[in-house]
């Protein structure tokens, strides 16, 4: 599987404005008011990798519920990719700044 092949494929075209975001230091194009999880995911096969191993994650439920999309803002803050709209100049995390420290 090609590594930037995404997990989502669209099947209606998205309108609006487009914009950028930044993932992992990458940029991600976006239309505005789509959410995080389908931006990265029409773009990327997953979106983290599980805090109690390696295994990828992509989200489960896509509406809240799970848990299983978090993402992190550049200054730490954790929100979940499905319910949160997509607006230009995020910076946003697959992991908690605070674990590239422990990795050091």
């Amino acid at each position: 599987m090609d590594d930037h092949a995404g997990q989502f494929v669209r099947a209606v075209s998205r309108q609006g404005p487009r914009i950028t975001l930044h993932f992992d230091g990458e940029a991600v194009e976006a239309a505005e008011g789509e959410s995080v999880l389908a931006a990265l995911l029409t773009q990327r096969p997953f979106l983290r990798r599980t805090e109690f191993g390696s295994e990828p994650r992509a989200g489960f439920c896509l509406m809240g519920a799970c848990q299983d999309c978090w993402v992190w803002s550049d200054t730490g803050g954790r929100l979940r990719a499905c319910t949160t709209n997509a607006s230009a100049g995020m910076v946003l995390r697959s992991q908690p700044p605070e674990a590239d420290v422990l990795r050091g």
